[in-house]
């Protein structure tokens, strides 16, 4: 929703909730109990300040936890607060954590106390550990006192050009907060902003950009150079943080990019008006047709790179795409959000709530979007009222001549509902059908007629009040109808039906001569007892019988007016007064008492029954706003499509400029080397061509030169850069990018390696290099969507088998060559807060490697950049899993387990071992695998078809399973020729793992890279007989397919592999410590799969 940082802030950086505080009982001498619990209380925090002031690290931390829990549950933990700022410089990690989890929390209320302790914060910003360093920053900046609003800047300076990622996440965060307290900083930090948008991780993009929302909004300047990176960034955001950046990128396109939808009027158009145009004609039509739009490539790029996450299980990331989509694409693409929206309804009420509005929104505007989808509107009888009735809405109006017969047998089912205010606006709802679809106009009146004579007064009034709306459409053909609600109105009480049926009496009352001076004399009668509505259309009732039929009415009528004229109610008198001299002629009467029957009976309108969504249009969906239907505060309008498109240059990067700012921050400025040096001549040339092409074409040239290169020239330009993008990196950076281009190219060029060292830090500036970025992520990641990781896979087969001549040659090189060593400039970036994998942005040679083709070429050891291989593997489980039990299976019986055997089908497939049994009498024939349920991105290599399987037999078969590093369950049907059977295949996290072998020095270097947030580790007991080297082995190769890494001492084992799918190194450390205890340590990228590892491997070690 718009407007709603704060409610960011807290679901992506804060770690403690603002949860409500608790009042304090009330003490009186008369509630004993109340005083015992508050003094126990007291007593109780007396111990934890006794605890605090302790010099003892275990006592400090058990009471910082149980304070910590107390604010977690609401408690009021301020007058802790002296005593627990005095641990604010604790050399203990842990109670410093929490320490500043407490004082996030209690900053701003007790701001004296929290300001003394700010040199120490501000030594903690230069801490080693980027938590305590990112923890310093967000207490500092919930201080909310003037006084330190420098100290906030130069600090929010420092922490925006750190080199962890979350540590420069906080700064964004703390550049929020830091505007509210001073909006005068806003220049200032505006420079932060425009600073951190040029930041490559994916961690910092979500927070910088609500930090521009907030700030700057306006400044879409600021976004030109970011937006293709930001658009290729975007699948790997974190969740909150698509959100802030899709609707951004809606308002952004909305003044960058013409109107998509005017091809669609121009189609429209032409395809009316060319049925008798002649052949030149059409041509002339046809090339002013090609003429009026083309999508500018920035456009399409937003749109393909946001589709992927209409697979969200977020349901604000689904409805964000769709309203991108709504507000974006061409008309004719729009409708690919309706099945994700649909999707959405599965979800709890609140979210149904949301969905259903803009769905009613849409649904008036655009009915063949959502008509498919048409049953999973219908209500069901556990929805509250407030979804009914939004459910309805999105009924009427999708309906239509083809299932209006179908809607009102529905709706006939709807009005029986004991939700009275629900069946009433069903009755609304059939009214606007009649009213839309003139077919069935009838139908719906006779269906409404009977209703009246339903005994519940409600559904009675409503439909009085339908039936009046409609007959204003066509009185003459419904006389009969009027009669029959006159006599209705003896018995019906509502206002607002009374009123309904003596407005339509007056109003024809020359369809109705003999009734209508009748139900006058009745409702004189009841005058004085009526409500006041129903008392001004008796008056109404009155005139316009006194001047059709003034016989029968005119002492009548002067009865009325004389009852009104005394009336309580001053709008009755104020009506009597006037209708008395409008009607009665006198000496006093005016001009107007000879037009007062044209004033009366004039002939009204028939009313307009619309839809209360319609006007709701002009508000962006998806925010607050358009749910109030009221502009909220900080709502920002979505701006008109511009007539002409602003120059589309402004978004192209200088990748040089890029670098050069990355190489600021490291403090090591690169040398930058004559593109001489790493081109051939022919490749020179092709680069010239390059950069004398327009910037629109850019990548098409550069995919084509690409194609020459590696000798593959059937790739279109428009796939032939494949996705680059590590779907969980933290922090991509240009320096990494080398280190994994240099090692990429060394693999696979044939030219001297000394030379491509040197080559690899220069940046090159051709023109089609300013779309590296823009075509560098054309395919969804690995996790979006399965189409894109086949066609993934084929792209890197062809360049597998492109580059085989090549790799051939290089094995022949003397080995002398091949120990030349790396420039060191490569290895700046191996820090613990950086990613190793990015994309390569500044050499374009490297980007015909895809990922997979990339990890395989790392095993190769074709240099001796290559120190990881891929080895045997150590142990082959023999434990096997039950997949198919006989008695479900009608007697065939059906086990599988991993049996560890790297690339039979292919990189990323995980092999299965499946062993099929037939305990029946008779044969089975046929087996094979049917149809799968597989999460998106997971694929599978099924088996071949096993024709015959006789009595008592068994056969085993292979199939392979890329679970993308998940523990996600593969279900899928194993069938024969007459059944079919759903199993499932979960694996444990071992299972994912590939082993590799390296030396003890590269397992060092390569867990120095993966320290920090990408360590997990664990302390557990192990039995004296269990901490032999070959017992500790044994188990930990036997749970987890690891290779074991030579150690030059006795007390620690290591043992590393990578991940099958992603390719990502796994370090495992056992280190034996005294007292029968061990300290096993995982390093990985992939932090999920190594808590999860770390978890299965402790009972392996410690069990007896």
């Amino acid at each position: 929703m718009s407007g709603n940082g704060l409610t960011y802030s807290e679901q992506s950086g804060e770690s403690t909730p603002e949860l409500a505080q608790e009042a304090a009982p009330t003490v009186t001498p008369s509630a004993p109990a109340a005083f015992g619990l508050f003094s126990s209380d007291t007593k109780k925090n007396e111990d934890l300040k006794q605890m605090l002031e302790s010099s003892k690290d275990s006592a400090k931390l058990d009471a910082m936890k149980r304070i910590v829990g107390m604010i977690a549950k609401g408690k009021n933990a301020s007058e802790l607060f002296p005593a627990v700022v005095k641990n604010v410089a604790s050399k203990n990690i842990e109670i410093k954590k929490l320490v500043y989890v407490y004082l996030m929390r209690y900053a701003e209320e007790q701001q004296d106390l929290a300001l003394l302790s700010i040199s120490t914060f501000q030594r903690a910003l230069k801490d080693p550990n980027q938590l305590i360093r990112a923890s310093a920053l967000r207490v500092l900046s919930s201080i909310r006192v003037p006084i330190i609003v420098p100290i906030m800047m130069l600090a929010i300076k420092e922490a925006s050009s750190d080199l962890s990622p979350y540590v420069r996440k906080n700064a964004a965060h703390a550049i929020q907060k830091l505007y509210s307290l001073d909006p005068e900083q806003k220049e200032m930090l505006i420079e932060v902003i425009e600073k951190l948008l040029k930041d490559r991780s994916t961690l910092v993009a979500g927070s910088v950009v609500m930090a521009f929302e907030e700030v700057c909004p306006d400044r879409i300047d600021l976004i030109h150079k970011n937006y293709r990176k930001l658009c290729n960034l975007l699948v790997d955001v974190e969740e909150w943080g698509q959100v802030v950046i899709i609707h951004m990128l809606t308002r952004y396109a909305r003044t960058q990019f013409v109107s998509p939808w005017k091809v669609d009027e121009v189609v429209d158009e032409y395809s009316e008006n060319n049925f008798y145009a002649s052949d030149e004609e059409q041509k002339e039509e046809d090339q002013k047709l090609k003429t009026t739009y083309t999508m500018d490539p920035d456009h399409r790029l937003l749109l393909r790179n946001t589709k992927p996450l209409l697979q969200s299980r977020n349901a604000a990331v689904v409805m964000a795409v769709a309203q991108l989509y709504w507000h974006l694409a061409p008309k004719s693409e729009a409708g690919i959000v309706s099945k994700s929206l649909v999707r959405l309804l599965r979800s709890n009420r609140e979210v149904q709530y949301i969905v259903l509005q803009n769905i009613a929104t849409m649904s008036i505007q655009r009915k063949g979007m959502f008509e498919p989808y048409l049953k999973s509107f219908y209500v069901r009888s556990t929805d509250p009222t407030m979804i009914k009735t939004l459910k309805l809405e999105i009924l009427t109006n999708l309906a239509n001549e083809a299932n209006i017969s179908t809607l009102l047998r529905e709706f006939q089912t709807y009005v029986k509902s004991q939700d009275k205010q629900f069946a009433a606006a069903t009755i609304q709802a059939i009214g606007r059908c009649a009213t839309n679809i003139t077919e069935v106009t009838d139908t719906c009146l006779n269906g409404l007629v009977c209703l009246l004579s339903n005994r519940d007064e409600i559904v009675v009034a409503e439909s009085v009040v339908v039936i009046k709306k409609l007959l204003q459409t066509q009185p003459a053909h419904h006389g009969e109808i009027i009669k029959h609600m006159a006599k209705l109105l003896d018995n019906i009480t509502v206002p607002v039906a009374r009123a309904s049926i003596l407005w339509l009496i007056g109003e024809y009352c020359e369809w109705v001569p003999k009734i209508a001076p009748d139900v006058l004399r009745k409702t004189a009668k009841s005058f004085t007892n009526e409500d006041d509505l129903v008392k001004l259309q008796i008056l109404n009732l009155g005139a316009k019988l006194y001047l059709t039929n003034s016989k029968q009415t005119k002492l009548l009528t002067q009865y009325v007016l004389n009852l009104g004229k005394y009336d309580q109610s001053y709008d009755i008198r104020d009506r009597t007064r006037f209708i008395r001299q409008l009607i009665v002629p006198n000496e006093k009467s005016g001009a107007l008492s000879k037009y007062a029957k044209k004033i009366f009976l004039a002939q009204k309108p028939a009313p307009l029954l619309e839809s209360p969504f319609k006007d709701r249009d002009h508000f962006q969906l998806g925010t607050l706003s358009h749910t109030l239907n009221s502009r909220a505060t900080g709502y920002l309008e979505l701006s008109d499509w511009p007539e002409v498109a602003p120059d589309p240059s402004v978004r192209n990067v200088d990748v040089a400029e890029s670098a050069k700012e990355w190489t600021g921050i490291l403090g090591k400025p690169k040398k930058e080397k004559p593109p001489e040096k790493f081109y051939s001549e022919s490749e020179e040339e092709e680069d010239e061509s390059a950069s004398t092409s327009s910037s629109g074409s850019g990548s098409d040239s550069e995919s084509e030169k690409e194609d020459k290169e590696e000798g593959s020239a059937d790739e279109s330009s428009g796939s032939s850069s494949p996705n680059e993008e590590s779907t969980d990196s933290e922090s991509d950076s240009k320096e990494s990018a080398a280190k994994k281009t240099c090692r990429a190219v060394d693999e696979s060029d044939s030219e001297d390696i000394k030379k491509k060292a040197k080559g690899i830090s220069k940046t090159t500036s051709t023109s089609s290099s300013s779309d590296t970025e823009y075509t560098s992520s054309e395919e969804c990641s690995s996790g979006s969507k399965s189409e894109s990781d086949s066609k993934s896979d084929s792209e890197s087969e062809k360049s597998r088998n492109a580059t085989s001549n090549k790799v051939s040659k290089k094995e022949e090189k003397p080995a002398q060559e091949r120990k030349t060593p790396k420039k060191q400039e490569v290895f700046l970036l191996d820090l613990d807060d950086f990613c190793p994998v990015t994309t390569p942005v500044a050499v374009p040679t490297a980007a015909v490697l895809s990922p997979s083709l990339a990890a395989d070429l790392e095993g190769l050891s074709l240099s001796s950049s290559s120190v990881i291989d891929v080895a045997t593997q150590v142990s082959v489980p023999t434990k096997t899993h039950e997949l198919l039990h006989r008695m479900s299976g009608k007697g065939l019986a059906a086990r599988y387990h991993f049996s560890r055997q790297p690339g039979i089908f292919g990189d990323h497939m995980v092999p299965v071992q499946v062993t099929v049994t037939n305990t029946t009498d008779q044969k089975i024939e046929n087996i094979h695998i049917g149809e799968k349920k597989l999460p998106p991105g997971m694929r599978m290599h099924e088996f071949n078809p096993i024709e015959c399987l006789e009595p008592g037999g068994s056969l085993t078969a292979t199939m392979g399973i890329d679970f993308c590093d998940s523990t996600q369950t593969a279900s899928f049907q194993l069938c024969t020729k007459d059944d079919h059977f759903s199993v499932n295949i979960r694996p444990s996290v071992g299972e994912l793992l590939l082993p590799v072998t390296m030396s003890e020095k590269d397992f060092k270097k390569e867990q120095g890279m993966l320290t920090g947030m990408n360590e997990t580790s664990a302390t557990i007991a192990v039995a004296p007989e269990n901490s032999t080297r070959l017992v500790i082995i044994e188990r930990v190769v036997k749970a987890a397919n690891l290779g074991v890494v030579p150690s030059g001492q006795d007390n620690i084992h290591r043992f590393a592999a990578k991940t099958v799918h992603s390719g990502s190194l796994m370090l495992v450390t056992v280190e034996l410590k005294e007292s029968s205890t061990a300290h096993l340590i995982i390093n990985t990228e992939k932090t999920v799969i190594g808590s999860v590892l770390l978890r299965e491997l402790k009972p392996v070690l410690s069990q007896g």
